[in-house]
Order: structure tokens, then C-alpha cells, then sequence
């Protein structure tokens, strides 16, 4: 009757865990981070997962040992006490994998590293569970299926560990201190240098001088190719300019607007506070990115030229970025009428549509990480708020010239990016009723020289990036226009 009672209760609390293993993997599946941050009481919970993690780690390495050891006749006793380990790990690894879930949900992780580490968490929790039920059901002391069992999750646990070190020290966390002769054996890169096939970032740039090495060493952590909090990586020129979820990051020629001046200028208690957790950024670093934005943001200007187009007295002042106070009543007001057709877009278009700041109605598109699953169709999707869109990303999208006059009746529009798309001359004759109209990013796109004739007639345009476009770096063009154009 005691062995009875015994397999019963094993069987209950092994049927319990596999129940809390198949909704964790349903709420991976279903609901897996998205980069959009939400639900505070989410997000509280998430951060005990750093803590509560390493239980799992140090129960399940235990086993192993135990397994090892007890094989000695002087410590077989050890070995009984097996399955209880197992089964408290297989508890407190199911605890820390929910809170991961919670954290990366909720706090606006995204990107092929939160993906690696939530899965391999996840191998580690059905595979402690496994070898539980292995060893639960015999008493043969290691079987070979197992010995594999243990073998491999606690690979997982390292591997899981391994990025999880990434995702908080950094990418290089391993090898930032490596020594070069085992660096270029192991074939380790150096993260500061711009990828291979980008234009921009080279050492002879200001920008490839100056801001990407401070963008490399403060914020890619969090930013960077394999984690992207907010959609928002700076690992390059690029992705700088394409900004994150709250639109544009950098407003090339306005410093007090740009996104990222802000968050690095704000008093370090602030939750908007850019970098959290991290070295601030100095005054001098601050300057440079402020000379970099106020020449225009370009990411193949010469350093002399930005130096020259920015008055030295200028960077030698503090940077002051001031934001008004925000009204939620007189917001709530603004975006009454507007509200249930911006919440339809985003169930549509989830992470697309988003308002620009906390304190306005004025809307902010940004669809380049949709890439190809974004087109012609999805954008006359936007119509109903094509008058409150201020910014507009559609780098990398499968839009064509059909979805210019789209574009043209977003009337109040200061940025719009369509760089990596096939939009012609054609296309950028629909821009001419962009009055307000302040950076436009054409890079890698089709257009010709014919374009310029319209854009030149828009009074607000400062900037036109025409990188890698059939207009001619060298050519003879208008001096009203060419002073705006960067290459």
C-alpha cells in the first residue's frame, strides 16, 4: 500500500509539471516577445528571473555529480538522493523559464539571442522533467537514455547560460578581453567594425570615427544584431536611421528632437534613461553625437566636414534638450476619435502604428522589419490615419510605385524612409504635396536624377539621402538642390 501511495503521488506531481511544461511552450509559441514592452506588474515579476534562474543551474549540474560519485561503493548513498534533486530542479527551472517569459513579454526583448536563450531555457526544463521521470520509474542507477538525458541538459543549461550572459554583459561578454593571437585563430571579430556590405561606418567617416564606437560601447547590448529592445538596434548606420517602435531615433539636422539625445540627456532616475544599468554616456560623447545630428546625420561625411558645419563654440556648450510636460487629460482629448482606428491597425499590423510620443496624437509608421510581409495592400491599410502620420519607415518593404499616392496623402509627414525599395521617379512625383516634409531616404532605390526636379520644390526638405541610386555623386546638379543631397 506505501509503494502504491508512493507512485501515485510521484505520478500526480510528474502529471502537474508536464501540464505547467505545455503551457509554457503554448505561451512561447503564441505569445513570444515581440519587442514591445506592456504590463508593469509583468515586468516586475520578469526581473526576478535573473535571480531565480540559478537554482535550476546549480540542481541540475548537481546531478551529474551525484550520478558520478555515487558509482564509488563509499558514496552509493548518494545516489537516492537523485530523483528528489531532479524533481526540485524540474520545480524551479519551470519558475525561472515562466519568469523569463514574463521579463522578455513584457520588457520589450526581441531578436535571434532572446529567442536562443528562451528555447534552450525551455530544453532544459522538459529535459530536467524527462530524466525526473526516468529516473522516478527505475531503480536501475544510470540508464543509458539517461545518462544522455543529463548529458544534454546540461549542455542546454550552458548554452542557455552562455546567452543569457550576452543578453546582460553584452555580445562579446566572452571574448572583449580575448587575446588577439586567439582572437584571429578562433576567428573573433572585432564588434566595432561596420558590416562588410554597408556603405557607411567607415574609419574615415565622422560617424565611423566617432559615433558608432560610443553607440558600440554604451548601447548594442540592448541594441544590437541579436537583441533589439524596442525594435531598436544602433549597430549601424542603417539601423540608426530606421529607429525602433517610437519611430525615428535620430532627426537628421535637429538635435532637440531626436529621440536618442533625449533619453541620453535625461536625469539618470528617469525610466526613459538611456543607457539603464550602464556607464552614462560623457558630456563629450554627448557633443559629438549632437555635432553628428545637427550636420546632418550622414553616414559618409568626412569628420572635418561635420566639424566645419558645427561651430566649435557650439560643442563646447552643454547640451540642453528640453520636452514639455504632458497633459493626459488634453492627450486623451486629442486622440478620443482617433484611438479606435489606431488599436484596429495595430491588432492588423502589430508594432507598425504607433504614437509618436506620449504627449500627441501624431502617429509614427514604422514597417521595415516587416520586410517583405509588408506591401502595397498593407499600406492602403493605413488611410484612415494617413493625416496623422508624421514619420514613416518603409525601408526593406515590398511596396511599389502603386502605393506612392498612399504616401502623397500623408500630408504631414517631416520623415519618410524608402530606402531598399523598388519606388521610381514615378513614384516620387506623388511626393509633391509633402510640404512639411524634412529627411527623405532614398537609398538603394531606382530613382534617377528626373526626381529631383520635385523635390526641389518641396520647402521643408533638408536632407535626401541618394546613396547607391543612378544619381551621380559627381554630376552636374542644381546648387538649390545639391547641398541637401547625401550620399
Amino acid at each position: 500500500m506505501t509503494q502504491t501511495r508512493r507512485l501515485s503521488a510521484l505520478s500526480i506531481f510528474g502529471l502537474i509539471c508536464l501540464i505547467a511544461i505545455v503551457v509554457l511552450a503554448s505561451l512561447l509559441l503564441w505569445a513570444p516577445p515581440d519587442g514591445k514592452e506592456r504590463a508593469q506588474l509583468m515586468q516586475f515579476f520578469g526581473r526576478l528571473h535573473p535571480l531565480a534562474v540559478h537554482l535550476p543551474i546549480a540542481l541540475v549540474l548537481l546531478v551529474p555529480v551525484i550520478e558520478i560519485v555515487g558509482r564509488n561503493r563509499r558514496f552509493a548513498y548518494l545516489r537516492s538522493s537523485s530523483t528528489f534533486v531532479l524533481g526540485l530542479a524540474t520545480l524551479s527551472a519551470i519558475l525561472a523559464a515562466g519568469l523569463g517569459w514574463s521579463l522578455a513579454r513584457s520588457g520589450g526583448y526581441s531578436g535571434s539571442i532572446v529567442v536562443q536563450h528562451m528555447w534552450s531555457g525551455f530544453l532544459v526544463v522538459f529535459g530536467v522533467w524527462l530524466c525526473w521521470a526516468w529516473r522516478a520509474s527505475t531503480d536501475v542507477p544510470v540508464h543509458k537514455l539517461y545518462a544522455v538525458g543529463l548529458a544534454v541538459t546540461a549542455g542546454a543549461v550552458c548554452f542557455a547560460g552562455y546567452r543569457g550572459g550576452q543578453l546582460t554583459q553584452g555580445v562579446n561578454h566572452l571574448t572583449e578581453f580575448m587575446p588577439a593571437p586567439l582572437a584571429g585563430l578562433l576567428g573573433v571579430s572585432n564588434p566595432l567594425d561596420a558590416p562588410a556590405n554597408s556603405p557607411y561606418g567607415g574609419r574615415g567617416t565622422f560617424y565611423g570615427a566617432h559615433i558608432q564606437p560610443i553607440f558600440a560601447q554604451h548601447c548594442v547590448t540592448c541594441h544590437g544584431r541579436n537583441k533589439h529592445k524596442g525594435n531598436l538596434r544602433l549597430d549601424s548606420f542603417e539601423a540608426v536611421m530606421r529607429g525602433g517602435k517610437h519611430g525615428a531615433a535620430i532627426k537628421a539636422g535637429d538635435a532637440k528632437s531626436s529621440e536618442i539625445l533625449r533619453r541620453v540627456t535625461l536625469p539618470s532616475s528617469d525610466r526613459d534613461f538611456m543607457p539603464p544599468e550602464r556607464s552614462p554616456l560623457s558630456p563629450a560623447d554627448v557633443r559629438l553625437i549632437e555635432a553628428w545630428v545637427t550636420s546632418g546625420a550622414s553616414g559618409t561625411a568626412p569628420a572635418e566636414t561635420v566639424l566645419n558645419n558645427v561651430a566649435m563654440g557650439d560643442l563646447k556648450a552643454p547640451v540642453e534638450v528640453s520636452f514639455p510636460d504632458v497633459d493626459p487629460v488634453s492627450v486623451e482629448k486629442q486622440r478620443a476619435s482617433l484611438e479606435p482606428v489606431v488599436a484596429k491597425l495595430q491588432q492588423q499590423l502589430p508594432n507598425v502604428v504607433e504614437y509618436q510620443s506620449r504627449g500627441t496624437s501624431d502617429l509614427a509608421v514604422n514597417a521595415g522589419w516587416l520586410k517583405s510581409q509588408f506591401g502595397d495592400s498593407q499600406l492602403a491599410a493605413l488611410s484612415p490615419v494617413a493625416e496623422h502620420i508624421v514619420s514613416a519607415d518603409f525601408s526593406g518593404t515590398s511596396i511599389t510605385d502603386r502605393s506612392a499616392n498612399g504616401i502623397g496623402a500623408m500630408k504631414r509627414l517631416r520623415a519618410l524612409r524608402l530606402m531598399h525599395t523598388r519606388i521610381t521617379d514615378s513614384g516620387v512625383q506623388a511626393l509633391a504635396s509633402l510640404s512639411e516634409l524634412e529627411t527623405l531616404n532614398l537609398f538603394d532605390t531606382p530613382v534617377t536624377p528626373t526626381s529631383l526636379a520635385v523635390l526641389a520644390r518641396l520647402p521643408g526638405l533638408k536632407h535626401i539621402y541618394v546613396g547607391q541610386t543612378k544619381i551621380p555623386a559627381g554630376g552636374p546638379l542644381p546648387d538649390t538642390i545639391k547641398q541637401k543631397l547625401v550620399f
